[in-house]
């Protein structure tokens, strides 16, 4: 039974509370929560009650537990959509590397390539989310005549060269972490066996003693399917199309041979040889690639300009060279011609041009029989063009020579008659480069005159290479040795 005091002090709380005159406070103390009742008169404790069952049964602890909820929430969804939003994952690498979470990668790719020798050197970090490779500058340097046409003593100087503007553009703490390659295209094929093998040898000696990471297939003459898969993936890295259901097509007109490359998933018989699966990140994509050996611009000039010539001559006339030109001097795989245009009885003596038709009909002559197969759906796809392709636009004023542009197929047959109706000593061979580049798109590939063309040197501020494509294959190559040596 209560005794008198408790009575009293039970009418003392409730008229206490009744008129809000007491403070309510609460104390954590190892998850055991206290309610201190404080009369607000006396100023002094009356009871304590104690909580000893969590947060659940307290506000502040209630709070704790949503803003938390919340917290674990935000972090899932950037972490899932930084993986899948592209646009996300710059905005996470720049909050991780001011917090000094960013690690660099370093590769350089050298270009033997039929008129002039490359290299290119890369400096990736890896997205903080998923480790892949996002590239933040690069190096660009060219020294020319090719590999082909030097001795390999020289050779090896050219490189050397290369090599040392790679070491600059490169720390030298990453030296031994860094890949390095250097693939030959089209001018290194067609040159022998033993002449490329005694070139490539004088590279191989000059890399072993670079302090860079090496391997046995580092210098080598690259196949022609490599060549092609590497411009697609470069062009779609950069493009940001890698995980996009339309990916872009990838030509690629070189000196010695042309490379055509784009998704295909539909594989018909005839093709299938041609159809390549390609990593990508964590998939896989179908592509058609060939290269065509023969039919890169400089070889094709040459199959023109020497038709039914004798093999040893030197000096020729041509009708797709305005009979203004005499005597042109032109050096092709370490030799020298002569070249000279062709009368043209359709043309005025007051107004020398060249027969277009003619010129169009010589270099078909040249093109359909190197071109099989042929390329089949190609126009479902936004088309890329560079390395000559983009050359000749910028040297007729097709497109702006920093930004680069878009054109249709059109564009290049109209700039093609214009060329081939001006008198030019300067660009004797520009008549036949736009003929052919006209005929290859439309009667070769099957585009037909409106299609859109884009031609770039660079995209997002990088070269339009198959080198960057390259260092790709190699430096995904390397994960997986490394992965099964620490298995």
């Amino acid at each position: 039974m209560p005794s008198k005091n408790d009575n009293l002090r039970k009418r003392k709380f409730m008229h206490n509370r009744k008129n809000g005159n007491f403070d309510v406070k609460m104390k954590n103390s190892d998850y055991e929560y206290e309610l201190l009742i404080t009369d607000s008169h006396e100023k002094k404790p009356i009871k304590k009650i104690h909580n000893k069952h969590g947060p659940k049964t307290s506000q502040n602890a209630g709070l704790f537990f949503s803003f938390m909820c919340l917290v674990v929430t935000v972090t899932i969804l950037i972490i899932f959509f930084g993986i899948y939003t592209d646009s996300l994952h710059p905005i996470i690498d720049t909050i991780a590397t001011q917090l000094g979470y960013s690690e660099k990668q370093y590769g350089a790719i050298f270009d033997a390539g039929s008129t002039g020798s490359r290299v290119l050197a890369f400096e990736f970090h890896k997205a903080y989310l998923d480790g892949r490779l996002v590239l933040d500058n690069e190096l660009f340097k060219e020294l020319k005549p090719g590999l082909s046409s030097l001795t390999p003593e020289k050779g090896a100087i050219q490189i050397k060269q290369l090599l040392d503007e790679a070491k600059q553009f490169i720390p030298e703490q990453y030296w031994p972490n860094t890949p390095i390659a250097l693939k030959a295209t089209a001018g290194l094929r067609m040159l022998g066996a033993s002449k490329s093998e005694a070139i490539l040898q004088a590279v191989r000696d000059i890399f072993t003693e670079s302090g860079f990471m090496t391997n046995d297939h580092s210098v080598e003459i690259m196949d022609g399917t490599d060549e092609g898969i590497f411009s697609w993936f470069t062009v779609n890295y950069l493009s940001n199309r890698l995980t996009s259901r339309n990916t872009a097509a990838a030509l690629d007109l070189g000196g010695g041979s042309t490379q055509v490359t784009y998704e295909l998933n539909e594989i018909q018989p005839s093709y299938k040889d041609f159809i390549h699966p390609v990593p990508v990140f964590n998939s896989e994509v179908n592509v058609f690639t060939n290269s065509y050996l023969g039919l890169g611009l400089m070889a094709l000039r040459h199959a023109v300009i020497s038709y039914q010539k004798a093999d040893n001559q030197t000096s020729f006339e041509n009708e797709c060279v305005n009979p203004i030109v005499k005597n042109k001097s032109w050096i092709y795989q370490n030799n020298e011609y002569s070249v000279s245009g062709k009368e043209n009885k359709k043309a005025s003596p007051d107004n020398p041009e060249v027969d277009f038709e003619t010129c169009v009909e010589s270099v078909k002559r040249q093109v359909m029989p190197l071109l099989k197969p042929k390329p089949i759906r190609i126009q479902e796809h936004i088309i890329n063009a560079f390395s000559y392709y983009y050359d000749r636009a910028i040297e007729t004023g097709m497109v702006d020579p920093f930004l680069g542009g878009e054109v249709t197929v059109a564009d290049f047959t109209k700039k093609a008659r214009e060329s081939c109706a001006t008198a030019n000593t300067d660009q004797p061979f520009m008549c036949l480069d736009l003929v052919y580049i006209s005929v290859l798109l439309q009667d070769g590939f099957g585009l037909n005159p409106q299609t859109n063309i884009r031609l770039f040197k660079k995209i997002r501020g990088h070269e339009v290479s198959w080198a960057l494509g390259c260092f790709f294959q190699n430096y995904i190559t390397l994960q997986q040795k490394m992965k099964r040596a620490s298995n």
